[in-house]
């Protein structure tokens, strides 16, 4: 990658152009080149794989859950059995796909270049930092879409033999809200692997917060406080569960008076998340901007 950076070199003239008359590569390019050596570092390293049998591991769990007690077991009183079967399906993609995609492929991808000094090397090239953190986070999104892509193939497969061509539209919801909470989570791995020199230390923070932290101060602050957890992209994430319930629950639950637990709106949810994606990406690329290299 270093090498085919450094093709190019620009000097004073207007055009930027290299001694040998090339053009300094424009930064979309410089991001294609980042993505697509991040994307190879990928698929051959341990992490893609592992993550791929966590997903096969899960998914075959379900698939022998079901056809031992049969769709009817998971269904929920009231509710339509293929929102049941859908419902049961996602409610694993909050917590164990969005979370492990973000942390597996986001969680040292920034960290990692000073933790392994490569970053010493890549910036001494003609390339901005900025190129370099968005081609990473784009190869980190694709990465976990295609990990996500296999869980949603082999939950739509099982939901086919089970039940026919009967497929929500609650499903398709609630994979786009999937979609955009992988988005912020992204965002919010990248601001870590941002702050900590040490791969381990990122990758650890963002799985505690995002898996447990998170949701434990969700928890307190409710009970507690009686105040909404807005601030938690975790509590907007639960409209990606919340969608198969019908009708939508109610924004707030109350006992003697006093609100006791709050579910986010679909607009609400989606407005969190859209916004901790924007701030902590910029707040991650501003700190991987001014941080030195040694």
């Amino acid at each position: 990658m270093a090498q085919e950076l450094s093709k190019q070199k620009p000097d004073s003239g207007s055009q930027a152009e290299s001694l040998e008359g090339n053009k300094l590569p424009s930064s979309l390019t410089q991001v294609g080149i980042i993505t697509k050596y991040e994307l190879r570092n990928y698929f051959r390293s341990r992490r893609f794989f592992i993550l791929l049998a966590i997903t096969f591991l899960v998914t075959g769990l379900l698939t022998f859950i079901l056809a031992y007690y049969g769709v009817s077991k998971i269904s929920s009183p009231g509710a339509s059995q293929a929102l049941s079967f859908y419902g049961f399906w996602w409610g694993f993609v909050p917590t164990l796909v969005v979370v492990f995609c973000s942390v597996f492929f986001g969680g040292d991808a920034i960290a990692g270049e000073f933790q392994n000094k490569t970053g010493y090397f890549l910036v001494g090239n003609p390339i901005r930092r900025s190129s370099i953190y968005v081609g990473k986070w784009i190869a980190s999104l694709i990465a976990s879409l295609i990990i996500m892509g296999i869980y949603t193939a082999i939950t739509v497969g099982n939901g086919l033999y089970y039940l026919g061509s009967t497929i929500p539209i609650q499903f398709a919801e609630a994979i786009g809200f999937s979609i955009i909470y992988l988005i912020a989570a992204l965002g919010f791995t990248f601001l870590f692997s941002s702050v900590f020199k040490s791969g381990a230390y990122s990758i650890v923070v963002t799985f505690i917060l995002l898996l447990f932290g998170f949701t434990l101060i969700d928890s307190i602050v409710s009970a507690f406080t009686s105040i909404e957890p807005w601030f938690s992209v975790t509590y907007a994430a639960e409209i990606i569960t919340n969608v198969f319930t019908v009708p939508y629950p109610t924004h707030s639950t109350t006992f003697r008076g006093a609100p006791t637990g709050f579910t986010p709106t679909i607009p609400e949810g989606l407005a969190i998340m859209l916004v901790y994606f924007i701030f902590t990406s910029i707040l991650g690329l501003v700190l991987f901007e001014r941080k030195e290299f040694n």
